[in-house]
């Protein structure tokens, strides 16, 4: 009961924010001649353009043709924005580490600009209530791994995000009208690497679940300590990152920090409209509360490819992503393929496939680590995900869907003991989106 009371609670504050700013920009209409009350529907024509709405954490880039909905008004020489969703899941999982939970997934992100010198200043603060909507430190995931809570690691759940996922400051000079020099400097922030987190893609927009190769591929887009500097031309833009390398802790309403001690770098090409290409490589420094002598070089690649159709869209992305620690050059790699179809405006459908090394922990279970254990990738498991929803009603400013989504796993010969042959799990969810 408590956790559905507060799912009900954060769904009604973001209705809540919705009309409030729907009230907001109805008066800022009347101030302003011209100005609309409708939703911004955002659609770039260059790389240079599509960065500097900064519609995504950190500096990350989808291809020019990804449309972007979110509320804007104006309040003198600022440009106010909002956008934000959640996800009340009910999940149902079977087999021996099978469990079910009733959460909620959500975050939302407010943001100011202005134009200053030659230059645009981005204020932009993305925040998640998660803390009290994942209750038990984490919802059930089966065969996810990454991150711990009070001393043992999460296995078989994801965890929930800070409440501060980004407080960022970004400063996008123009040295010519098809180049820019950025600056983005975050205590809390998304750093240079790989691509646009799972909850901020297009390609995942309608998924309330997290990849199993997230902590192989995007889990840095909540680090500490963020200094970002990029250089876009054309259609290339290439970034370098220095951030705390530790991940967050179980204490998620606060904001962490430490030293710069880990590095990042990413190339972005944006050949055309549709397509997106980045790869990036990353030092991590002591990334995990439990191996506080390891240290790990990161590496991802992507390909993310957005083709806008007849009242609707088509995203799709293709990942890898690979860990190597640097004390044992243990390895491990994760690679996944998702696409989601927006078709007659209002149907979603998606899908994900997922072939991701896991390591050792996964038979030790969420318990205390024996002394002297080491963490060594020894299988590997595959995830399929399938899923539908539907847009429902009318409300200005919000966008409701009815929807469920199956995941069923291949299970290696020596976790079926385990977990099963034939594990699955299945969430049904109601999301809202501010549009």
């Amino acid at each position: 009961m408590r956790t559905a009371g507060s799912c009900f609670l954060f769904a009604f504050f973001l209705v809540s924010v919705i009309h409030a700013q729907d009230q907001a920009v109805h008066s800022s209409s009347m101030d302003m001649p011209g100005m609309s009350p409708n939703k911004m529907a955002m659609e770039s024509h260059a790389l240079a353009e599509a960065i500097l709405q900064h519609t995504t954490s950190g500096t990350d880039a989808q291809p020019n043709s990804t449309p972007t909905e979110m509320l804007m008004m104006r309040r003198g020489s600022w440009t106010l924005m909002f956008h934000g969703e959640v996800f009340l899941n009910e999940l149902q999982q079977s087999g021996p580490r099978g469990a079910n939970k009733t959460f909620s997934t959500n975050w939302f992100m407010p943001m100011a600009q202005r134009k200053l010198g030659r230059g645009t200043l981005t204020l932009r603060t993305m925040l998640s209530l998660e803390p009290g909507t994942v209750t038990g430190e984490r919802y059930p995931e089966l065969f996810q791994q990454g991150e711990t809570a009070y001393g043992k690691p999460i296995i078989d759940g994801q965890h929930p995000h800070d409440f501060f996922m980004e407080l960022a400051t970004i400063y996008d000079y123009h040295l010519t009208e098809k180049s820019l020099l950025s600056f983005y400097v975050a205590p809390v922030g998304d750093p240079a690497f790989g691509p646009p987190a799972y909850p901020h893609r297009t390609s995942a927009s309608e998924d309330p679940m997290a990849p199993l190769g997230h902590h192989l591929q995007d889990s840095t887009h909540i680090a500490d300590d963020v200094i970002t500097v990029g250089i876009t031309h054309g259609i290339f833009r290439v970034e370098a990152s220095g951030f705390h390398g530790r991940e967050p802790d179980e204490y998620r309403w606060d904001v962490d920090a430490g030293k710069i001690d880990s590095w990042a770098t990413r190339v972005t090409v944006n050949p055309g409209q549709n397509w997106s290409f980045q790869y990036s490589i990353s030092g991590l420094t002591s990334p995990e509360a439990l191996f506080p002598g390891e240290d790990l070089r990161r590496m991802t690649a992507s390909v993310i490819y957005n083709r806008p159709i007849h009242n609707g869209n088509w995203s799709s992305m293709v990942l890898w992503g690979r860990n190597q620690s640097l004390s044992d050059e243990n390895v491990g790699n994760a690679y996944l393929l998702e696409s989601s179809l927006n078709f007659l405006t209002k149907n979603n459908l998606w899908t994900r496939i997922e072939n991701v090394d896991r390591t050792n922990e996964l038979l030790i279970g969420e318990t205390f680590l024996p002394t002297n254990f080491t963490e060594r990738y020894f299988t590997r498991v595959q995830a399929y995900t399938a899923g539908y929803d539907r847009e429902l009603g009318h409300v200005p400013h919000l966008s409701m869907a009815l929807g469920a989504q199956l995941t069923w796993y291949g299970v290696p010969e020596v976790l079926q003991s385990t977990y099963g042959a034939h594990p699955f799990g299945v969430v049904g969810f109601l999301r809202l989106r501010a549009r």
